[in-house]
């Protein structure tokens, strides 16, 4: 449970402001923080933590030497979050290997994705980042035998239902999740980064054959990580194709993060970006992913790109008002009366993007029907 850093009142009247957000100030290390009063750092505090940014907040302030701005008891919370980040990275680092020794047989590369590719490259979003499976990208023609070495060093598939693994053998673009027996370890065997029914379809292979090997086997690519434009167009198709928001803010922030890096090493990389989405046909998810991270994060984005790949001005101003709220920190002191409308319509926009009308409409109504049969809980 959190600690308690203001009297009940103050934090009562916090939690129901309606656009009370401390949180983007607090990751742009905006000026204001310094005027902050303890019931500022309360909301804060608790806002990080339902994005799951409260490790990569505590980074960032150490990083900018201004962890003492903050009380002392907002600094132990933040504190806290670090030993369990650091710890989680160890999990990450051990997971990794046993994945890597289990599919060693298959002899193609294990590709790394998200979270776990930031963290086995060292690169600035893994700093603080929380995530709860690995993702790996292998060839198609791999995924059964995968799944047998898979199984025979421990995980079982975390969907028993007929239909749930249909669905992600015949439409999606992974295997069912995985879960490991006794760790309970999560991982996700992809093959490519969207489904193959969406409208925007990428070919694994092309991804595959531009990655890079890390890490002491990086000589014999037996680990590697999508290359630096893949890997934010993955980022940027995730969120803003997938219709899952609950770590919409994080995700953002690691676009934010993979952007500057990536563009401080490297004075091609925008022009590398931008001829990567055309390719890919992903030029419209890298419009929202620099349009929020420029609004949102103030991130350095050249003007020549701002309207890359943009939609025409009634459905940006749509979407503008339906992402400017799924990206606020996922608080009841962040929403608005419009804010569950917007996810709402979200969560469908990324099923009409995911698949046809055909195979759309008879999946959804399945999943309501399933709900409403679902016995309620106390």
């Amino acid at each position: 449970m959190d600690k308690v850093l203001v009297s009940s009142s103050s934090r009562h009247a916090a939690h129901h402001e309606a656009h009370s957000d401390r949180l983007t100030p607090l990751l742009r290390n905006s000026a204001e923080i310094g005027e902050w009063g303890s019931e500022d750092w309360d909301i804060a505090i608790r806002q990080a933590r339902h994005a799951g940014l409260l490790a990569r907040v505590e980074a960032q302030l150490v990083a900018k030497n201004l962890l003492t701005v903050a009380p002392i008891a907002a600094q132990a919370h933040l504190i806290a979050a670090r030993n369990l980040a650091h710890k989680h990275n160890a999990d990450v680092a051990r997971e990794i290997r046993a994945i890597v020794a289990a599919l060693a047989p298959l002899g193609v590369p294990v590709i790394l994705l998200k979270g776990a590719a930031y963290a086995a490259a060292g690169l600035p979003p893994a700093e603080g980042r929380l995530f709860g499976d690995i993702d790996i990208l292998i060839p198609q023609t791999t995924l059964d035998e995968a799944e047998t070495l898979l199984m025979k060093a421990g995980w079982t598939s975390a969907k028993s239902d007929s239909y749930d693994q249909r669905y992600y053998r015949e439409w999606m673009h992974e295997l069912p999740p995985l879960q490991h027996e006794k760790r309970q370890t999560a991982i996700d065997v992809h093959h490519t980064i969207v489904p193959p029914t969406s409208r925007f379809a990428v070919d694994g292979k092309r991804l595959r054959d531009a990655a890079i090997g890390i890490g002491p086997d990086h000589i014999n690519n037996t680990v590697m990580v999508l290359a630096p434009a893949d890997m934010v167009l993955h980022s940027a198709v995730h969120l803003f194709t997938e219709g899952e928001f609950g770590r919409g803010l994080r995700d953002l922030c690691d676009l934010d993060r993979l952007l500057r890096y990536f563009s401080d090493v490297d004075p091609d990389f925008w022009d590398q970006l931008a001829e990567r989405a055309s390719t890919f046909h992903l030029e419209r998810p890298l419009h929202y992913a620099l349009r929020f991270c420029t609004r949102i994060l103030d991130t350095p984005v050249p003007t020549r790109l701002q309207a890359f790949g943009a939609p025409g001005p009634l459905a940006a101003r749509l979407m503008d008002r339906l992402f400017g709220r799924a990206l606020r920190p996922p608080h009841p002191s962040c929403m608005d009366a419009l804010s569950g409308t917007a996810l709402f319509l979200l969560y469908i926009r990324a099923h009409y993007l995911r698949m046809p009308l055909s195979l759309l409409v008879p999946h959804l109504l399945r999943k309501a029907f399933i709900r409403r049969l679902e016995p309620a809980t106390v």
